[in-house]
C-alpha cells in the first residue's frame, strides 16, 4: 500500500508542467507593456497606450513597464524587475534556449532597458516616473484611454536618488551581460549607461523618495547602499574592472548582514548570492576572497532560514508556503526560490553543500524545497488554485487589474471613463474579460486562504517584480 501511495505522489508532482508555466510568465510581461506595441505582440486584447509620455517636457519617454494592476510607471521596481529577467536569462541561458523561450526572455528585457536608455538622456539625470500614484487610483480605466494626468519624475544632482540609480544601474548591467553574445553593440550601450549610472548614484547619495515623494506611498525606499552594492556587482560581472571589486570589498565590513527577504527595496540577498557562488567557483584571489567570505556567510545564512535549518527560521503555512507578509506574500518567495535554485546548482557544480546552523545540506534538498513553494504558487495547496493566471483550470478570475477587467479595446473602442470604469466593471461580481496570463498574484494568507474579489489588491494583484524570478526557475525547473 505505502509503494502505490508513492507512485501516487510521484505522478502528481509530475503533472505540472514547468514549460507551460514559463511560456505564460513571459507572456504575462507584453500583458503590462506600455508604449506603440510592436507587431510581434502576442497578448493581443492590449492595445497601444501613453504614446504622448513626455512630450509636455520635450522628451519621448514611451515605453517600459505599468508595474501592477495601475497605469503609472515606476521606475524603482521596474528596474528591479529588469535585473531579475536578466539574471534569469544569465544564469539559466541554456534552459531557456532549449525551451524556445530565450528570445522571448530577452525582449522582455529589452523593452525595459530600451526606455531606461530614453529615461536616461544625460549622466546625471534619470526619469524615474511617468504619471502619479494618487490620483491613478482614483480612476478605473484602461491604459489605452487613460485620462489621468502624466506628469514626469525625475532625479538629478540637485535632487538625488542612489537608490534608484544604483538599481537601473544594475538592471542595464544585468542585461548588458545577456545580451553581451547576442547583440555586442546593444550589450556596450547598456554598460556605457550602467557605468554612468553608478557614478551619478555614488557622487550623490540619498533615497529617491525624498526627490521624488509621490513615489513614496507606493514604492518607498528603506535605503540606498544595497542598491550600490547590487549594481557594482552587476558591473564587475559584465566589466571584470577591478574598480568595482575595490567597491565591493570596502563595502565588506557593512554588506547588509543576514536579511529578512529580498525584495525590489532589499536588494542584499542577491549581491551576496552572486559573491557567494563566485568564492565556490574560486573566482577572487585569496586576499580578496577572506573579505568577501562575510557574503558568502550572511547569504547562506539566509537560505538556511528558508530551508528551516537556520538561526531564525522563516515562518511557514500549513500548506507548506513561506510566508513573510499579508500583503503580496508571493513576491518574497519567487525571489527566494531563485537565489535557492541558482545557489544550489552551484553548490552542486563545484561539490558543496551547505552547512547550516542545525546541520548539512545537499543542494538535490535546497531544490526539493524550491519545487514545493513552486507548485504550490501552481495549485498544489489547500485551496488546489493556482495563483499563476492562466495555469491550470482554477486560477484567480478577478485579479485587481485594470486592464483585464475591463473589455479589451480591440472588442469595443467606446472609451471607458474614470468614475465609469468603477460603476461597470471594477464593481462587477464576474470573472474579468481579459485573462492576464501568466501573472502572479500576490496569493494566500497565513493560513493559506484566498479571497478572489478584485477590491482585495493584497491578495489579488499581481506586479512584474513578482513573475520576473520566477522565469529563471520555471526554465530550470522545465529542463
Amino acid at each position: 500500500m505505502l509503494g502505490f501511495c508513492l507512485v501516487i505522489l510521484f505522478v502528481n508532482a509530475a503533472s505540472i508542467d514547468y514549460g507551460a508555466a514559463l511560456t505564460k510568465s513571459l507572456l504575462y510581461f507584453e500583458a503590462q507593456r506600455s508604449g506603440k506595441l510592436p507587431s510581434n505582440q502576442r497578448v493581443q486584447w492590449r492595445g497601444d497606450s501613453a504614446l504622448n509620455d513626455g512630450k509636455d517636457d520635450g522628451i519621448d519617454l514611451t515605453g517600459g513597464y505599468y508595474d501592477a494592476g495601475d497605469n503609472v510607471k515606476f521606475g524603482f521596481p521596474m528596474a528591479f524587475t529588469i535585473t531579475m529577467l536578466a539574471w534569469s536569462a544569465t544564469e539559466f541561458e541554456s534552459q531557456l534556449n532549449s525551451k524556445n523561450e530565450l528570445k522571448n526572455a530577452l525582449n522582455a528585457i529589452k523593452w525595459g532597458t530600451d526606455y531606461f536608455i530614453k529615461a536616461h538622456k544625460e549622466s546625471h539625470v534619470l526619469y524615474g516616473e511617468i504619471g502619479e500614484g494618487i490620483s491613478d487610483h482614483k480612476c478605473w480605466e484602461r491604459p489605452e484611454d487613460m485620462t489621468t494626468p502624466r506628469s514626469v519624475y525625475k532625479i538629478d544632482e540637485q535632487h538625488p536618488g542612489a537608490d534608484m540609480a544604483g538599481e537601473t544601474a544594475a538592471a542595464l548591467a544585468a542585461a548588458a551581460v545577456a545580451f553581451k553574445e547576442s547583440d555586442s553593440g546593444y550589450s556596450n550601450q547598456l554598460l556605457t549607461h550602467a557605468k554612468e549610472l553608478f557614478d551619478f548614484a555614488k557622487k550623490f547619495p540619498g533615497v529617491y523618495t525624498s526627490s521624488i515623494p509621490v513615489a513614496g506611498k507606493f514604492y518607498g525606499s528603506s535605503g540606498y547602499e544595497d542598491e550600490l552594492l547590487w549594481a557594482a556587482v552587476w558591473l564587475y560581472k559584465a566589466t571584470q574592472d577591478k574598480t568595482y571589486l575595490d567597491y565591493i570589498n570596502e563595502k565588506s565590513s557593512s554588506c547588509g548582514g543576514t536579511r529578512l527577504n529580498f525584495s525590489w527595496d532589499d536588494k542584499y540577498i542577491g549581491a551576496q548570492v552572486l559573491i557567494a557562488k563566485d568564492l565556490l567557483e574560486n573566482k577572487f584571489a585569496g586576499n580578496e576572497s577572506t573579505l568577501l567570505n562575510e557574503y558568502k556567510k550572511n547569504a547562506e545564512e539566509f537560505i538556511c532560514n528558508c530551508i528551516q535549518k537556520g538561526h531564525n527560521n522563516i515562518q511557514k503555512t500549513n500548506g507548506g508556503l513561506l510566508w513573510w507578509d499579508y500583503w503580496n506574500n508571493l513576491q518574497f518567495v519567487t525571489t527566494a526560490t531563485f537565489v535557492i535554485t541558482t545557489y544550489a546548482d552551484t553548490l552542486s557544480a563545484t561539490k558543496n553543500s551547505l552547512q547550516c546552523s542545525s546541520g548539512n545540506v545537499e543542494p538535490s534538498q535546497l531544490i526539493n524545497l524550491v519545487k514545493s513553494q513552486v507548485d504550490y504558487i501552481l495549485g498544489e495547496n489547500p485551496q488546489k488554485m493556482s495563483y499563476m493566471v492562466g495555469f491550470g483550470t482554477n486560477y484567480p478570475q478577478e485579479v485587481h487589474h485594470r486592464g483585464a477587467s475591463i473589455v479589451s479595446i480591440k472588442k469595443d473602442k467606446k472609451p471607458v471613463g474614470c468614475q465609469e470604469g468603477f460603476d461597470q466593471w471594477f464593481k462587477r461580481n464576474a470573472p474579468n474579460p481579459n485573462v492576464l496570463v501568466g501573472a502572479i498574484v500576490g496569493g494566500p494568507d497565513n493560513s493559506d486562504q484566498y479571497n478572489d474579489s478584485r477590491d482585495n489588491y493584497k491578495q489579488g494583484e499581481a506586479a512584474t517584480a513578482n513573475s520576473a524570478p520566477l522565469v529563471g526557475v520555471l526554465a530550470r525547473l522545465a529542463s
